[in-house]
């Protein structure tokens, strides 16, 4: 849509020549969520179209990707074969609310940033790591599983970027298993699981997002019984702990998670399974 309340359209080749932040500001990336509503507090776009970060870059540490990717070209990566839990990549993109035309124009850091995207599955499964850039300070750095605070919220301060995500090797060597449902072909998941796993130490992480405000994580130094990752989710996430909406209520994302959760524990339990 139109946004009738934009005065000014700024196009920095670098981010630091926005040194000052002020209310009625804000950060153009791929602009599906800002374009999608009205924005009246808002009369200053500043397009990252122009700052040429590299979108993907990998290394023997692991997968750097730029927060001015956008979903299409993360989904056309090809990594390298050993990377098999990479497999996620393109199941986390499947699940996001989007048709394939957006993932053109949608970014990975704007998904990432609205605190309530299939992207924050991805990167906090794969123990991503968010570089920010505040306006007045030097980089930070936080866990990919503490960045979201909230359905809709996040550690983000006025003016601050998240300027790229990193992916670390170790992660990506490992088995994955993967559960999203949502109660409509193209809606916002009802829940979204993934498990991964060493081959060398038969470990269990599993990463429930969608179905809680936040993402939740619960690690396993050894395959769990049923039983005892049931106790164990119970413990991290209250009955009245799971988000309701119109894409489920808290009841039934409370069973998906659980019921998703034994599968993803059985799949990786077996030698050699997962994605």
């Amino acid at each position: 849509m139109n946004l009738n309340t934009i005065t000014a359209l700024r196009q920095p080749v670098s981010a630091a020549e926005i040194a000052e932040w002020r209310d009625g500001l804000a950060w153009l990336a791929g602009g599906t969520w800002l374009f999608s509503e009205p924005q009246p507090a808002t009369d200053t776009l500043i397009d990252l179209g122009y700052v040429g970060w590299p979108a993907l870059a990998t290394s023997p540490g692991g997968l750097e990707i730029g927060a001015t990717c956008r979903i299409a070209e993360l989904y056309r990566f090809e990594p390298p074969g050993e990377w098999i839990a990479a497999q996620l990549i393109r199941a986390c993109c499947n699940a996001l609310l989007a048709s394939f035309k957006i993932w053109n124009a949608a970014t990975v850091g704007g998904n990432i940033c609205m605190s309530a995207g299939a992207m924050i599955s991805l990167v906090t499964a794969l123990e991503g790591r968010c570089t920010l850039w505040p306006r007045d300070e030097a980089p930070r750095e936080v866990a990919a599983l503490e960045f979201v605070t909230g359905n809709h919220t996040n550690v983000l301060r006025p003016g601050e970027l998240l300027r790229k995500i990193h992916l670390p090797a170790s992660a990506l060597l490992k088995r994955a298993a993967f559960r999203q449902a949502s109660l409509t072909k193209l809606g916002r998941s009802a829940a979204l699981l993934i498990g991964t796993s060493d081959p060398a130490r038969h470990d269990l992480l599993l990463t429930i997002t969608a179905a809680t405000p936040r993402p939740v994580q619960l690690r396993f130094a050894e395959p769990p019984s049923a039983e005892a990752l049931r106790q164990a989710i119970a413990a991290r996430i209250p009955a009245d702990g799971y988000f309701a909406d119109v894409h489920g209520s808290a009841a039934y994302k409370r069973h998906l998670t659980y019921h998703f959760a034994d599968q993803i524990r059985a799949e990786l339990a077996r030698p050699g399974a997962g994605l």
